[in-house]
């Protein structure tokens, strides 16, 4: 499960369970982790009241913050530093093997994403840091991966909708030796390639764990309950196959979301995105 700030009564409603947790730092609590001090009490706060009998597996240090993107540029220089002063904290307490830190990033940080084997970062001033970061630290890289996304931005029209929804019948992108059937395979080894030239090849033992992923049931072109439905349930049946670039390796995966947010502001889209009605009637038929 991943929760998008450290929300004290989820931490507590979680502990003893079997459930292993993305813990989220919001962009807006950045400013706060510039120092060893902010940093430490976080980890004061947030962590050790509950860990370990509640399963904090990883502590994301920002969501999709994108030096290009405008209600974000003004967080890019502050991820980092958080990120090793988090780090830090966690050490003090020999927490730093256990809990791993990271950054969620989304596709827009990729430039020259097909095929999969070309991509690269479009900041890697921004990204590269980063990614030694993790390579230091053992730990893996966020990655939102959207298909829905990627198909209704898709201004050409080269992406056919069974290829966005697991239901392609042969294979669609062919890359050197490695052949791609589904969208979010290719999305997924996209950003495996560019982590691995980040750096002068430094990030290839950096592991990607998909930390958003899904498909929304109303409100846009191609959002219906049965397009969202078969997205699930292929995507679910499909991440222990792992990817062209690793196969037979499970991609961990995160749906999003839990419940539709009714309340959400923005496109129609963002509020249909649960596998659950806000009144916790189950929208699809599928199997965890």
């Amino acid at each position: 499960m991943r929760i998008y700030d450290p929300n004290q009564a989820t931490l507590t409603a979680l502990r003893g369970s079997d459930i292993e947790l993305i813990v989220d730092v919001p962009n807006v609590d950045l400013p706060s982790l510039q120092s060893a001090a902010g940093a430490a009490n976080w980890v004061q706060t947030n962590v050790r009241p509950h860990f370990p009998a509640t399963k904090i597996r990883i502590i994301a240090v920002g969501n999709e913050v994108d030096p290009e993107k405008q209600e974000t540029s003004r967080y890019a220089g502050l991820v980092l530093p958080a990120m090793q002063n988090i780090y830090t904290a966690l050490s003090l307490f020999n927490l730093q093997d256990e809990i791993k830190v990271s950054t969620a990033t989304y596709s827009a940080v990729l430039k020259d994403t097909y095929p999969p084997s070309n991509s690269t970062f479009k900041d890697s001033s921004f990204m590269a840091p980063i990614i030694r970061f993790l390579a230091e630290t053992r730990a893996p890289l966020l990655a939102n991966i959207y298909p829905y996304f990627a198909y209704i931005g898709d201004e050409a029209r080269s992406i056919k909708l069974p290829y966005a929804l697991f239901t392609a019948e042969e294979v669609v992108v062919r890359d050197g030796g490695l052949e791609y059937r589904n969208l979010f395979d290719a999305m997924v080894d996209g950003v495996y390639s560019a982590v691995e030239k980040t750096g002068g090849g430094g990030g290839k033992g950096v592991e990607v764990v998909v930390s958003e992923s899904g498909w929304p049931s109303h409100g846009g072109a191609a959002a219906s309950m049965e397009n969202a439905g078969a997205y699930y349930r292929n995507l679910m049946n499909h991440v222990e196959k792992g990817t062209p670039k690793r196969p037979g390796k499970s991609t961990e995966t995160y749906l999003f979301a839990m419940f539709d947010e009714n309340q959400k502001p923005g496109a129609t889209t963002e509020q249909h995105f649960g596998l659950f009605y806000p009144n916790k009637e189950m929208k699809y038929q599928v199997k965890f």
